[in-house]
C-alpha cells in the first residue's frame, strides 16, 4: 500500500516505515562528503606525518641525554619517563605515515620497539631514520615516493659531418670534439 500523502511530502512504504525527500539528500550529501574526504587523503606522502613523528623523537632522544647527565635520580626517573611518553606518542604518527608512504615503515617499526626495546639502543637507528625524513636517503634530497625520480642523461654528440665521414674512408684521421 505505498502511497504519496501530499500534504506532507512523504512517502508511506509500510504501515509504520516513511520516507522523507529531504532526508534521502541529506544523506546522499554525507556518502557523497565522506567518499571526498576519504579520497583527498589519496595524495598524501606520509613525509608530514613522518615529520611530525620525529619531532617526539628528538624531544624524546632530548630528555633521554639529558636523564643521563642528571644525577638526582627521581628528576632522571622523570625524565626517563617523559622520553618514553613522547616515543610512545609518536608511533601512532609514525603509523598514519608508514600507511601513507611505505618508505617510512622502518621508521614506525623502530618506534614500536620501544616498549621492548631500551630506547638507547634505538637512538641510532631513530636518529637516522628521522635525517632521511628531513634530507632524503644517504642525504639526497628528499623526494617522495609516489614521484618520478629526476634522471640525468648523458652529454649526446653529434654525428659526425659528412666530410669527415669521407676523410675516414678515404683512410685519413678523423678527431671529434666533445663539449
Amino acid at each position: 500500500m505505498a502511497g504519496l500523502n501530499v500534504l506532507t511530502g512523504t512517502r508511506r512504504i509500510f504501515a509504520r516505515h516513511t520516507i522523507k525527500p529531504a532526508g534521502t539528500l541529506v544523506v546522499l550529501t554525507s556518502v557523497l562528503v565522506a567518499s571526498a574526504l576519504g579520497l583527498s587523503a589519496c595524495g598524501k606522502t606520509g613525509l608530514g606525518e613522518a615529520q611530525q613523528a620525529c619531532g617526539h623523537i628528538d624531544k624524546s632522544i632530548a630528555a633521554l641525554q639529558t636523564s643521563e647527565h642528571t644525577s638526582d635520580p627521581a628528576t632522571r626517573a622523570q625524565l626517563q619517563q617523559e622520553a618514553y611518553r613522547q616515543l610512545r606518542a609518536a608511533l601512532p604518527i609514525a603509523s598514519e605515515a608508514a600507511f601513507h608512504d611505505g618508505t617510512y615503515q622502518a621508521l614506525m617499526t623502530t618506534v614500536s620497539e620501544s616498549n621492548r626495546v631500551a630506547e638507547s639502543l634505538l637512538v641510532p637507528a631513530l636518529q637516522a631514520q628521522c635525517a632521511e625524513t628531513v634530507s632524503g636517503p644517504l642525504g639526497a634530497p628528499f623526494q617522495p615516493s609516489n614521484t618520478s625520480p629526476v634522471i640525468t642523461s648523458p652529454v649526446i654528440t653529434s654525428p659526425p659531418s659528412t666530410s669527415d665521414r669521407s676523410g675516414a674512408l678515404a683512410g685519413g684521421s678523423t678527431t671529434t670534439s666533445r663539449p
